[in-house]
């Protein structure tokens, strides 16, 4: 079988503009169904252990629906992935007041940031896989940030069952930049995700405070039920009595992978649904990895024929870490003109 690539009509925006859904399909069969509305990825269909192929990603049937939604399913974030403390930040002697859209803070960008956004696309083949190249200008000021970014993603579908995602970005002042993914997964694709297994590969994570804002240097997650280095249900210690635990209604937590050497693209999440036998490995070169097990999730949010209840989705982020332009102890997040950003990561399916 040949890798595929087709287009269809995705609904229009406010402005008359039209999105278009980019069908992806690999050697093998499975598919993934991309927008140029956020770079949403809407549909990813993947087989389970007798090769049956399900949709395991959540999402909606049309523009319409991303357009009013507030969680972020299956988007690109940006220009700052997670939150910013209060929506500010000084660099280079100025401060910046960014949109402020989760509660006191700034998250994902804003509330007109990449996801809400039409992106320039074009696609490609290539011997073993087939993709869509998206490209946006994110003007002086947009939703706060300084300087004028080019920014663009490139989703690639690979004959061995792995999407991958390529960001760059250039600028031309010293702005912030922390591109991710905003995938919510049922690797069932159905019920809810507390009987995946999951592994992440972190001795420590960045404790939060009230407003999921990191609150101190990174602790061990040894003892805790943040402790994810050998394979553990998610529904194992989900609902322990623990303050972490309290402030975001469950996990909701950046974790501090232990990387082989920085940069490197590994493996930093693994997760695995024994009723399926799906197993999706998340690939990043970043420092950090947001594990958010859907706790604001519930029965009123439908699309594409399904419901998204409570906890029914698994989001992994590959990011660096939560207000980290207020945190010199952390990883910088600055792009300078002159600079590049890039970053790749990946979604990796197999069966066990």
């Amino acid at each position: 079988m040949q890798a595929t690539i087709t287009e269809s009509p995705f609904g229009k925006l406010p402005d008359g503009r039209e999105a278009t859904l980019y069908t992806l399909t690999n050697a093998n069969g499975m598919i993934a169904k991309i927008s140029n509305l956020g770079g949403v990825i809407v549909e990813l269909h993947v087989p389970d252990r007798d090769g049956v192929l399900a949709d395991v990603c959540h999402g909606y049937d049309n523009v319409d629906a991303y357009l009013g939604e507030s969680h972020f399913f299956g988007a690109l974030v940006g220009r700052y992935g997670n939150r910013i403390a209060n929506g500010r930040f000084t660099l280079d002697g100025l401060t910046y007041q960014l949109d402020v859209n989760n509660g006191a803070n700034h998250l994902h960008g804003g509330s007109g940031g990449f996801h809400r956004q039409l992106w320039e696309a074009e696609t490609f083949n290539t011997p073993k896989s087939v993709g869509v190249i998206l490209t946006y200008l994110s003007i002086d000021g947009d939703q706060g940030y300084p300087g004028t970014a080019e920014v663009t993603a490139i989703y690639e579908l690979r004959d061995n069952n792995e999407l991958r995602i390529a960001f760059h970005a250039v600028a031309d002042k010293a702005t912030p930049m922390n591109l991710t993914n905003h995938a919510y997964f049922n690797l069932a694709g159905h019920g809810d995700i507390l009987g995946h297994e999951l592994t992440i590969p972190a001795d420590a994570y960045t404790p939060v405070d009230a407003g999921l804002i990191p609150d101190g240097p990174p602790a061990p997650v040894a003892g805790t039920p943040f402790d994810f280095r050998t394979a553990t249900d998610i529904g194992a210690r989900i609902d322990q009595k623990d303050e972490q635990l309290g402030y975001g209604a469950g996990y909701d937590h950046n974790f501090v992978l232990n990387k082989s050497e920085p940069g490197k693209l590994e493996v930093s999440a693994r997760v695995f649904d024994p009723s399926s036998g799906r197993v999706l490995e998340v690939l990043s070169q970043e420092p950090g990895i947001q594990f958010y097990s859907g706790n604001f999730l519930g029965d009123s949010i439908k699309g594409k024929g399904r419901i998204y209840g409570y906890r029914s989705g698994i989001c992994l982020e590959p990011q660096h870490f939560p207000d980290s332009p207020n945190r010199p102890d952390f990883p910088s997040t600055i792009l300078r003109p002159g600079e590049e950003y890039t970053t790749v990561m990946a979604y990796k399916f197999s069966i066990a």
